[in-house]
């Protein structure tokens, strides 16, 4: 499981120094990861980030990824339902995610999913 996660994980961006999966998982973190599989490899992969602070409870979607020969038969689409049934199950005050200008594909996967490009910018600094 943990090499079919990196691997699948690198055809989203192979540029990314990826955690270990051990090290995830030992950290506590409140995270739900959303998978989907065939034929007992991993095609799909989504995660869900929760956290609190003032303003809410708040969850962030993370690392959705579909496999190249994959893509286009839905399963992104299912993947992201079912984190944000899960985010309703915790009664998340919202959902948030960020994507790059260039994959059109996905940007128009979540807004027909109803989210809604705020007006705000994403600012990161590297640690």
């Amino acid at each position: 499981l943990k090499v079919q996660i990196r691997d699948l994980f690198k055809t989203l961006n192979a540029d990314i120094n990826q955690l270990n999966v051990d090290t995830i998982l030992a950290q506590g973190n409140e995270f739900i990861c959303a998978c989907c599989w065939e034929n007992e490899k991993l095609v799909g992969m989504a995660s869900l980030a929760s956290y609190k602070v003032i303003s809410g409870y708040k969850g962030m979607v993370e690392d959705v990824v579909v496999s190249r020969e994959m893509r286009g038969k839905g399963i992104g689409r299912k993947l992201m339902e079912m984190l944000i049934s899960e985010g309703q199950k915790l009664n998340l005050s919202e959902i948030l995610l960020f994507s790059g200008h260039h994959r059109k594909p996905a940007i128009a996967l979540y807004k027909s999913l109803g989210f809604k490009m705020k007006d705000s910018g994403l600012y990161t600094i590297k640690l």
